[in-house]
């Protein structure tokens, strides 16, 4: 049975890999300062308190990451793309920018970007049908099944499967409207840094897109860093 032959379930993976089961911490709340690895091709959730500010490291430069917030005890209301854009009236967040929910209010402000600033927001996370669009066959590990696993791991069930800001990813729109799928041109360490504006649950997934080059010349997923700063006292 493939998956077009059941109703669609937001919160019911395709699949199954260590995002399933595997925390970054017990319940997803992070130490402050330390620094916690998501394993390449996986994805992991983490809870953030109002004011708290979480950041994301690029440790080899190459990896794009797939990132939701979610407001804690209401996953139906997240970090969205469609909203976001007008908010902001460009397609892509810079520092100091305010990220809005799908009810139009601040979940989220960009505090730090190191990289040139290159993201997308305007692609859809992979899944098996997007796999299989560029021809693979059987199942293979992808981000909107990272997204359900990992939530599942803390207990929590998506009601959707938003458009995720997709960190570093290089996808410009160019002249004549298409679309190109290049490497990312952020440096190896390179960061960005958010501060939560309510509690909130974040979810990133290490994409695990190697049919494309989209996580660098040589198409190899590779981990992210991420590490918790307190609120300010």
């Amino acid at each position: 049975m493939t998956s077009f032959d059941r109703p669609f379930e937001a919160a019911r993976p395709d699949g199954e890999n260590p995002s399933a089961h595997e925390t970054l911490a017990e319940g997803g709340r992070l130490r402050p300062e330390a620094t916690y690895t998501i394993p390449a091709r996986q994805g992991r959730a983490i809870r953030m308190a109002q004011g708290e500010a979480l950041m994301v490291i690029n440790r080899d430069g190459s990896q794009i990451g797939d990132f939701w917030a979610f407001v804690e005890g209401d996953c139906g209301e997240y970090l969205s793309m469609e909203h976001l854009r007008p908010t902001l009236r460009r397609v892509s967040p810079r520092p100091g920018d305010v990220l809005v929910s799908n009810r139009r209010r601040p979940i989220l402000t960009l505090l730090e970007d190191s990289s040139p600033g290159v993201h997308d927001t305007l692609v859809a996370s992979c899944d098996v049908h997007r796999y299989a669009q560029l021809g693979h066959e059987g199942y293979h590990d992808n981000c909107t099944d990272n997204l359900r696993m990992a939530l599942g791991a803390l207990g929590l069930r998506p009601t959707t499967v938003p458009c995720p800001l997709n960190l570093w990813m290089n996808t410009p729109v160019v002249e004549g409207g298409a679309m190109e799928w290049l490497p990312p041109v952020s440096r190896r360490g390179d960061h960005v840094l958010f501060r939560a504006e309510l509690d909130v649950v974040v979810v990133i997934s290490c994409c695990p897109m190697d049919l494309l080059p989209i996580n660098g010349e040589e198409a190899q997923p590779r981990a992210l860093d991420v590490r918790l700063r307190p609120r300010p006292a």
